[in-house]
C-alpha cells in the first residue's frame, strides 16, 4: 500500500500546476455580456407573438437558459466561489 502511494504522491509532485482554459481576469466580462444577453433575449421572449409553431419561442428560451448558465457560472468565478 505504501508503495502505492509513494508513487502516487512522486506523479502528483512531477505533474504541472492546473492552468484554466479561460483567464480568470475575462470572467467579469464574460458574466457581464453573457448576462446583459440574457435579459435582452428574456425581454424579446416576453414580447414575441403567441403562435401555433412555438419554434422561435423554444429557440430564444433555449439561447437566454444558456446564456443565463454560462453567465451565473462565470459570475461565481469571479465572486470567488468556483463551482
Amino acid at each position: 500500500m505504501s508503495e502505492t502511494y509513494a508513487s502516487i504522491k512522486t506523479l502528483h509532485s512531477s505533474l504541472p500546476a492546473f492552468q484554466p482554459p479561460i483567464s480568470t481576469s475575462a470572467l467579469p466580462s464574460i458574466a457581464f455580456i453573457t448576462l446583459l444577453a440574457f435579459f435582452v433575449l428574456t425581454f424579446l421572449f416576453t414580447t414575441l407573438p403567441k403562435s401555433k409553431i412555438p419554434i422561435p419561442e423554444i429557440g430564444t428560451a433555449l439561447a437566454a437558459s444558456v446564456l443565463a448558465g454560462g453567465g451565473v457560472v462565470a459570475l461565481f468565478c469571479t465572486l470567488g466561489v468556483y463551482v
